[in-house]
Parts: structure tokens; sequence; C-alpha cells
């Protein structure tokens, strides 16, 4: 039951903001709910940690198909409430001085988005799995449509057909599945006794694949990305990046390893190559953006691709530093993309070329900005080196050419985020930046935590790692 109430809180207050015709009240009813659900979040984990509590709920639900909603938390599921639930608060603090139009459905949009999401990271029915997956989609078309940037109309289209049409792939496997168990249930547990033949894997692994990579996204079906990040709204953006893209790593994790081992087999080596070519193309690109938003964008391509390619190196030690990199990367990002924001609120511009000497006058947010930079770029002691070390070593069982490739995730990233802070915090002020102001308030109430828990999971990432190890351990039994 307590899971859920932890879907049912933000949905919940999703219909209840829609009513709220103030602005204000809106976000700050939203902002103390969601801190409220923060708490409960880590009681359920007091709860999963003691093994008290009922954190299993499973009701009939389509009779006629025997679509159970199952739900129910297990070290996996338990990783991805606690980044959702932790970095939701802050995505909507962000937007509290924010003149926004129709607040009200903007707010419930990505309140529904975040119970979606909830029900994606905990659903053990397969048809249950595919409703939460495809509910996510609806909210975040409907941000960028309605509050995006340029060109949203097109660049929205887009990444609706690319996200519809990996969702058909995936419930064509699903419904093939079900249709293989005894009794015909869409139970995981189900799913991973079927033992079906290798040519059969094979054909599921590419439907199954094709979904999780492009929401992910891993080479070549990446092209949606960059384009919707520099367009979204930056809430928008922080959603999708820090949690919406950690869908595709979880669907591989819970649903494509354990179901399709032969087809991980088989094919595992060539998706593991893709999401390498991604790292290196989107690592080069970004050196040559000149929006902060974009930039950070293609970064992203190359942390996720890194993630990707530990997931399919067969390596325990991998799976537990993929894990451990989705907190991370969720994080650090959604640190970076409001950092952009507010250098936007208060330059209107965000090209690197127009800016300079910030530190001069806001040598808080310089000094956050760096934190967090150093962790996205894998400095050891920050939350970054924890995992991109882990997926490294874990890649490197598969060879040194795949570890060497790989780790330009790091090199690179230090070097285009280094350029980036040294063109746009140092030097000498000019007539954008004269007048920049430090942050303050709000802003220090998003960012101070956020830099914390940079160096915080750096230093002492044992808790998270020992939440997942269990469920990692029965994995790589399943597949070997």
């Amino acid at each position: 039951m307590l899971t859920l109430i932890l879907i049912l809180i933000p949905f919940i207050t999703g219909l209840a903001v829609l009513f709220i015709k103030d602005p204000v009240a809106v976000k700050r009813f939203t902002i103390s709910t969601s801190f409220a659900g923060l708490a409960f979040t880590f009681f359920v984990l007091a709860a999963f940690i003691n093994g008290t509590g009922n954190l299993d709920f499973n009701h009939t639900w389509i009779p006629a198909i025997s679509a159970n909603f199952h739900v129910k938390i297990d070290g996996l599921s338990m990783l991805m409430v606690l980044l959702t639930n932790l970095l939701s608060p802050f995505i909507y603090l962000s937007g509290i001085n924010k003149e926004q139009p129709r607040a009200n459905i903007l707010y419930a949009l990505m309140l529904f988005m975040q119970a979606a999401m909830l029900g994606v990271f905990t659903a053990f029915d397969g048809f249950l799995f595919y409703i939460f997956w495809e509910l996510s989609l609806i909210p975040i078309y409907f941000i960028v449509l309605l509050w995006g940037g340029k060109r949203r109309q097109i660049i929205t289209l887009k990444f609706f057909i690319y996200t519809l049409l990996g969702s058909l792939f995936m419930l064509i496997a699903l419904i093939f599945l079900y249709f293989q168990t005894p009794n015909g249930t869409w139970e995981l547990s189900d799913f991973i006794k079927l033992n079906l033949p290798a040519a059969v894997q094979s054909v599921l692994f590419w439907f199954l694949f094709l979904a999780f990579a492009i929401k992910m996204p891993i080479f070549p079906f990446h092209t949606w990305q960059p384009d919707t990040y520099t367009t979204a709204p930056s809430q928008g953006t922080m959603m999708l990046s820090s949690i919406m893209l950690k869908m595709g790593i979880f669907g591989v994790l819970r649903w494509l390893l354990p179901v399709l081992p032969l087809g991980v087999s088989q094919w595992g080596t060539t998706a593991m190559v893709l999401a390498i070519i991604g790292i290196v193309y989107a690592s080069f690109i970004a050196l040559k953006q000149n929006d902060l938003k974009t930039i950070i964008a293609y970064s992203s391509i190359a942390h996720v691709g890194l993630i990707a390619a530990g997931l399919f190196s067969g390596t325990l030690i991998a799976l537990k530093g993929a894990s451990f990199q989705m907190l991370a990367h969720g994080i650090n990002i959604v640190a970076l993309f409001y950092i952009i924001e507010l250098i936007e609120r208060r330059t209107n511009t965000r090209e690197i070329s127009l800016l300079g000497g910030i530190k001069n006058k806001a040598p808080l947010l310089s000094a956050v900005f760096m934190i967090v930079m150093l962790g996205a770029i894998a400095l050891p002691l920050t939350n970054g080196f924890v995992g991109e070390f882990l997926l490294i070593t874990g890649i490197i069982h598969q060879g040194i050419w795949y570890a060497v490739f790989a780790a330009l995730t790091m090199v690179m990233g230090a070097i285009y985020m280094l350029s980036v802070y040294q063109k746009v915090m140092l030097g000498e002020t000019n007539t954008l930046t004269a007048t920049f102001t430090d942050i303050k308030g709000v802003e220090l109430a998003v960012l101070i935590p956020l830099a914390a828990l940079v160096i915080l999971l750096g230093v002492y990432p044992q808790p998270i790692l020992d939440l997942t190890s269990g469920v990692f351990e029965q994995l790589f039994k399943l597949q070997l």
C-alpha cells in the first residue's frame, strides 16, 4: 500500500492544483506537497531497509486480459523513487519566482508526469508498465508544446514520433511475451521464467531495445534530444534530463536483461558499441557549441552513453556503477540547467561568446557552478567519479579499447566543461555581465543542497551502492 501512496501523492496534488487559479498559491502548494512526498519517501526507504511495511500492492485490474495493478518496491525501484522524489521538489522550487502563464496547468502536468514515472519505476506487470510509460509522455509533450521556445511545434512532433514509435515496438514485444506465458499473464516473474529460444530472444531484444534506446537516448536514436532539451522550458528540461531519460536505463535493467538473457548475449556487444559511438560523437559535437543549454544536452548524451555501455558489458560492477550514476547524473544535470537558467534570466542570453567575468559579480554562483561542474566531469571525491569509475572498470572486462573510448566521456567532458567555465565565469565583465547579481534566497535553496549532494555522494557512496546490490546480484545470476 505504501508504494501506491507514493504514486498517488503527486497525482492527487496535480488534480488539486488544476482548481487553484492563483499562480503563487499553485507553486507553494505544489512545492510543500512535493517536499512532504519526499519526507514520505524517506519513511518508505526506512521501511524497505528494515523490512517493515507493505511495499507490494497487487490488485486485479483488467481480468479479461489478466492485467494486474501490481506495483512493488525492491532495491532498484527504491533508488528510482528516491531519484524522482528527491529532484522533483527542487525542480518545482526553481520556478517559484518566474512569471509563468497558466501555472496551474503547467504544474499539474509536471505532477502527472512525476506520478507516471513513479508508476514506471514500480510496475511489475508488463501491461501496467506500458501504460505508465505512455502516460509519462503526454505531459511533457504539452509542456514543451505550450511553454517551449522557438520551433517548438516541429521539435515536439519529432520528439513525440520518436518516443511513440519506440513504445509501439515495446508493446508488440510485451504482447508476444504475454501469449508465451502458460496462463497468459503480464507478470515480470512469469516473463523471466519463459526461457524462450535464442532466435526469438534475438528478435525481441531489438523490439525492447529500440524503445529504451530512444528514451535514453543512444546513438543513432538520439537526434530528438538536443533540440527538445534546448526548446523545452527550464523545468521541463530538468524533468526530461534528470528523471525521464532514466526510464530507458531502468527498462534495460528491469525488463531487457532478465527477460531476454540470450538476446542480450547475442546483441549486447553491438548495443555497447552504439553507446560508445554516441559518447565520442556527442563529446566532439559538444566542443563546437555556443549555446549553454545545447552543450549540456550533448554532454548528457555522452554521460548516458557511458551508462548504457556499462549495462551491456556483462559485469556486476558496471551494473552497480550504472545505478549509482543514474542518481549522480540526475543531481548534476538539474543543477547545471538551473544555473544556465539563472544566467539567462540575468543576461537574456545563453551564448557563451557573449558572456564572461560572472565570477567577479557572483562569487557564490561561481563556487556552486564549480562544484557541480567537477561532479559532471567525474573528479575524484564527487558523485560523478564513483559511478563512472565503476562503469569504466566493468567495461574494461570486455576489452581495453572499449574502455579507452568509453573513458572519453571523462576526458572530453573535462575539456568542454572547463572551457565553458573559463569563458563564462572568468575574465573581465562586459556590458551583459557588468550588472550581474549573485544568487540568493530560493536560488540558494535549490543549488546548495544539490551541490552538497555532489560532495556527499562522492565521499560516502556506499549506502546507495548497497541499496541495489541484492537486485543486481540476482540479475547477474540470471544472466549466467
